[in-house]
């Protein structure tokens, strides 16, 4: 089986080494760099399957890395380390282009299950081609809303997820916990949170057609209606 080839972006040197040699007894590939200016010449020199980016770096931080690399590949999968626990601070990660987060200190299995998921997500690939959403259209692959002809929005990749799954689900209950444990990995308070604040924004982005509405089913989900 091919090795996933990682590419580590972290300056806390002891944590780097930890991972480092965690991954590689799993049988990945890493190449560890300490700050965003590194990560883009090393992106720019090889072809990764995966990146893990600390956000507080110096010369560059990850959020920063992370849109730089946006701006020529949606699809390579970001994993963020971060100190950070506000919502704020999340929603900002998953806007830059990230894919998932895992709050310092973390568990070492953990990481490789995030890792391994991503992974997976990567490999059984978007749904192919784009969808009609009420006068809107809706293409998973490059991660756009049009409406009437026109690019109405760009979506982040997490709200991207988001939609992709109630539109996949349309019509029905998506249960609240199995997307909070899809694309969160659990079901936390902190993450509920956070998916409330994804699911009002994809309001904002449908609201030029009201028949397209995303409701609330109390103590279940939410229903995408078309």
């Amino acid at each position: 089986m091919k090795q996933a080839k990682v590419l580590l972006l972290e300056d806390e040197l002891q944590l780097a080494k930890i991972v480092t040699e965690t991954l590689r007894k799993r049988d990945f590939t890493v190449t560890h760099v300490l700050n965003g200016v590194l990560g883009l010449e090393a992106i720019r020199k090889n072809d990764f399957d995966i990146c893990i980016v600390d956000v507080m770096m110096p010369f560059m931080d990850g959020f920063t890395f992370v849109e730089e690399i946006r701006k020529t590949d949606k699809q390579l999968p970001v994993l963020f380390l971060t100190a950070k626990s506000q919502t704020e601070d999340v929603v900002k990660g998953y806007d830059s282009g990230g894919n998932d987060y895992l709050k310092k200190p973390f568990s070492l299995e953990e990481l490789i299950l995030r890792l391994n998921e991503l992974l997976r997500r990567r490999a059984t690939g978007k749904a192919p081609s784009a969808v009609a959403l009420g006068r809107y259209t809706f293409d998973m692959n490059k991660q756009e809303l049009w409406f009437g002809g026109q690019l109405s929005c760009k979506l982040s990749h997490r709200e991207n997820e988001l939609l992709t799954l109630l539109v996949q689900h349309k019509n029905e209950v998506l249960d609240r916990k199995a997307v909070l444990l899809k694309l969160w990995g659990d079901d936390s308070f902190f993450n509920t949170r956070t998916m409330d604040v994804f699911i009002t924004r994809l309001r904002k982005h449908l609201q030029q057609d009201l028949s397209v509405e995303i409701i609330n089913i109390r103590g279940v989900g939410y229903k995408l209606i078309d």
